[in-house]
């Protein structure tokens, strides 16, 4: 049977860990505690978040104790790790309010009842500590020398910028994390992002100097897309996991669009979907593949949105694209339908403008960035030249054109962005 490890790996997850064997051995003998940091900077994680989010799920789902800890804490400093800028200082109010909406966030992915899980903010006690008994009791474990050439200091110290002291002690804040959860819950792993290698070293480190037990660590590669994109970054912004920032059509349609070369890779990584039946995607082309696209859409919105919301997103891509058959055989784990979908059309995102406002028109390019089509007017206008702009799906190229009530079918107007985004307008009479 295959331990924890050797799924992550499977799944593409690991990019580095420390003390292989000694970890292998320590995951085989009992059930493990180990931890992921989330930092509260905004009120909803994002498709970045998911990897150290389902690293979590497959250790809980091998037995071991996950916990997710919201750095109500360490938000107040920010991390340099990745920044060339320093981050913006959140206020006490704004971070409070950024760890609730994590919570239930997280609650969606992981299990939090009866302890099989554990949900902790770093302001619990990083708030609570006092400096100069700090500054002797554990900032006399760390070498200013080897801080200093930490990926993430080396970076801020070369930019225009350079490194500001409060971020300076965010490495310390990090170990201290580590330190605090093995006193409190007996946690031996921590787990991250590979820009958080040099604060998971310290931690460990800190973990043996300070009570001699043997701490592990494993962080994630960095995902990005065959295209070479940061994973979850559009023209429009980042993808987000709450509803109201991106909708459950919207989020399923960014999985849908998935390059061929990433399919399997992402059905790997951002499902529960078993690898033997994800290795036989690779080998796909045509509609099957895109049959693979669905599913991965699928289980991935369902996991966030829940099933309801999948299949009204399934459904409303099947009344705009047409219904893709998806063949019983593939990914027959997966719990999307198998048959035809039912049209669910008004699960696309949609805006009501009153008859009187488009009575007099209103220019296309000013209702695409309105309804959020475009990031600006100006992308608007450059969309339309281009020929990327439609109407009811007839496209348009002329800047001037103005929207009207002539334009409404059935009191509806159908507005596209390229090949795949869609907006409805919905003409409301007076």
């Amino acid at each position: 049977m295959k331990n924890a490890i050797d799924i992550l790996e499977d799944r593409g997850f690991i990019d580095n860990k420390t003390h292989e064997q000694e970890l292998r051995d320590c995951i085989d003998g009992e059930p493990v505690t180990c931890y992921v940091g989330f930092d509260p900077t905004a009120d909803s994680l994002h498709i970045g978040h998911l990897v150290p989010i389902m690293s979590l799920a497959h250790m809980q789902r091998c037995g071991h104790r996950p916990i997710a800890l919201v750095g109500g804490g360490t938000g107040l400093v920010g991390d340099p790790s990745g920044k060339t800028e320093m981050r913006q200082i959140l206020t006490n109010e704004t971070v409070e309010n950024n760890v609730k909406a994590l919570k239930g966030q997280l609650g969606r992915f992981i299990d939090f009842s009866d302890d099989q899980a554990l949900l902790m903010n770093n302001a619990d006690w990083l708030t609570r500590l006092e400096y100069i008994p700090f500054l002797r009791d554990v900032g006399r474990h760390f070498s200013v020398n080897r801080m200093l050439k930490a990926e993430s200091y080396r970076m801020r110290l070369d930019s225009d910028e350079g490194l500001n002291f409060i971020e300076f002690n965010y490495m310390l804040l990090q170990a201290y994390d580590f330190l605090a959860l093995y006193d409190r819950t007996g946690c031996l792993l921590q787990m991250g992002g590979s820009d958080q290698w040099g604060n998971i070293l310290a931690g460990i480190e800190l973990v043996r100097k300070m009570r001699q037990k043997q701490a592990f660590g494993i962080t994630f590669q960095l995902i990005t897309t065959a295209g070479g994109a940061k994973m979850g970054k559009t023209a429009a912004g980042a993808v987000w996991l709450d509803a109201n920032r991106t909708s459950p059509y919207e989020y399923y349609q960014y999985w849908v669009n998935t390059d061929d070369k990433d399919t399997a890779r992402f059905l790997a990584l951002y499902t529960f979907l078993p690898m033997d039946e994800i290795r036989a995607v690779k080998g796909l082309n045509g509609a099957d593949l895109n049959a693979a696209k669905a599913i991965l859409a699928f289980e991935a919105t369902a996991m966030v949105h829940g099933q309801e919301e999948a299949l009204k997103a399934f459904q409303a891509a099947a009344s705009m694209f047409g219904a893709r058959r998806v063949p019983e055989d593939l990914l027959s784990s997966s719990i999307i339908p198998r048959g035809g979908a039912d049209t669910a059309a008004d699960v696309v995102p949609q805006t009501v403008v009153s008859c009187n406002e488009i009575a007099d028109g209103i220019p296309l390019f000013k209702m695409l960035h309105r309804v959020g089509l475009t990031t600006s007017s100006g992308a608007a206008r450059r969309l339309i030249t281009q020929g990327g702009a439609y109407v009811n799906g007839d496209r348009v190229q002329s800047i001037e054109y103005m929207l009207k009530g002539a334009d409404a079918k059935g009191g509806e107007i159908l507005l596209r962005s390229g090949k795949k985004k869609f907006h409805k307008v919905i003409v409301e009479k007076g």
